[in-house]
């Protein structure tokens, strides 16, 4: 049967259907089963939540799956000490409104007690990977809700939904196991951990469609705004203190947004004029490149950047 529904709303147009689902429902049907799942099956999950549309999304859909309960689940942020000061204030805030428990892992605290050292280029991305899995083996977490989606890099296209890290939190693709039917296999050996990924099978577009259906408040910079930024790499970024921007590079004032949301030494705002959700829709619907390739200076270190990471214990 062939659904009639409506892109942003679900509706089903006026006909009824009552055996299909809209693609909204059907996307956000499978991810609460994902989340209940877990709780079912784990003894100590977590959210990792940047504050990025992925990871508000997976709350947002969290709160739903357990209400009227509380989400028994706890945050995790790991921060750069290089986040947008916008991203910061929304996730205390949601924190706050939702009565939720929030573990901060912080580089900065790393760097200043010698275990990691700064790059010469500034940008701490890939200096999380350290204090992300020191927490999980920490706090016992035995399951790590991720926002990653299959079209975001190829390297996240390889993820299954449940995803097994060793006692190292190393990724190892070989040892992916299949998930027919939608049957997740969470069975770990004690300090292993499994990676869940509830939005696998969104796309960029499916997720701000679903924010506009479900009205979901997002931080200012995913919108049109003035802003000051500087060129390099083919990419406008955000001056700081991180090392921004460096002799020969002058800032200048420009409409821009982010369409994904990291450090700020290696995360590129886009020109445009989309300030509005629906303005957003219609500029996504329009590009041929992903968020993560067109504005992660991180991910074009090499072509197999975000897999070497993630063999590390990245996300």
């Amino acid at each position: 049967m062939t659904s009639t529904a409506d892109p942003v709303t679900g509706g089903d147009g006026g006909r009824d259907t009552p055996y299909a689902l809209s693609h909204p429902d059907a996307l956000e049907s499978e991810a609460v089963h994902i989340l209940r799942e877990v709780a079912g099956e784990f003894d100590n999950p977590v959210v990792l939540f940047s504050g990025g549309k992925d990871s508000i999304v997976m709350l947002h859909l969290a709160l739903k799956a357990f209400a009227p309960a509380p989400v028994p689940f706890a945050l995790l942020h790991v921060d750069t000490g290089h986040n947008f000061p916008e991203v910061l204030e929304y996730r205390d805030r949601a924190v706050a409104a939702h009565g939720l428990r929030l573990h901060v892992a912080s580089v900065q605290d790393y760097i200043d007690r010698g275990v990691l050292k700064e790059r010469p280029d500034g940008t701490r991305n890939p200096l999380q990977t350290r204090p992300l899995t020191d927490t999980i083996q920490l706090e016992r977490f035995d399951a790590v809700f991720g926002g990653g989606r299959r079209d975001e890099e190829k390297a996240r296209a390889k993820e299954r939904v449940f995803s097994l890290r060793d006692e190292f939190s190393q990724w190892d693709p070989r040892r992916q196991r299949p998930e027919l039917w939608n049957l997740y296999n969470g069975r770990h050996l004690p300090r292993e951990h499994v990676r869940v990924f509830p939005l696998s099978n969104w796309t960029e577009l499916d997720v701000w469609l679903y924010i506009a259906r479900e009205g979901i408040e997002l931080p200012e910079i995913y919108f049109a705004h003035e802003r000051e930024v500087f060129q390099r790499s083919g990419m406008w970024l955000t001056a700081g203190a991180w090392g921004g921007p460096r002799r020969g590079e002058s800032t200048e004032k420009r409409r821009v947004r982010y369409r994904t949301v990291g450090d700020m030494s290696c995360t590129g705002a886009v020109d445009s004029d989309a300030d509005t959700i629906e303005k957003v829709i219609t500029e996504i619907a329009a590009s041929r490149l992903t968020e993560r390739g067109a504005t992660r200076a991180d991910d074009k270190l090499s072509e197999a950047a975000m897999e070497d990471r993630k063999r590390e214990g990245y996300f």
